[in-house]
């Protein structure tokens, strides 16, 4: 299942190199994008270490395994206060982008990387 916001759009972004956008106003909790994923068995993503091409692009999953998430779901951007969240859901596979704020037309939707563990690092500066 593939759904996505009317307007919603890939473009440069001032956070990191390139980032989502909505053409459109989008109203606090409304589903931004339902977004089918790969998941990538845990031997194999033990293989996807830094410097590697899919590295910054998946998604920790359950069981050691992790997930690349088709649509435009693994091209959100980091905030420490973003204006989205994700929710994995483990039983259809698949990750669901919401609106956490309202979301103006033209402004970058972003998500927290942290997924509720803030003491986590990030693998790059925080701009």
């Amino acid at each position: 299942m593939l759904q996505q916001h009317p307007g919603l759009y890939f473009a440069t972004s001032g956070k990191h190199r390139y980032g989502m956008f909505c053409a459109n106003d989008i109203v606090k909790d409304s589903i931004i994008e339902i977004c089918p994923i790969l998941v990538i068995p845990q031997e194999q993503a033990n293989g996807i270490k830094l410097g590697h091409i899919l590295y910054e692009y998946y998604f920790e999953w359950i069981n050691g395994k992790i997930a690349i998430a088709l649509g435009y779901g693994s091209l959100y951007n980091h905030d420490n206060n973003p204006n989205a969240e994700f929710d994995p859901d483990y039983t259809n596979e698949h990750i669901i982008i919401k609106a956490a704020t309202e979301i103006l037309a033209g402004e970058e939707i972003l998500v927290d990387y942290h997924a509720g563990s803030p003491e986590d690092k990030l693998w790059f500066d925080v701009k």
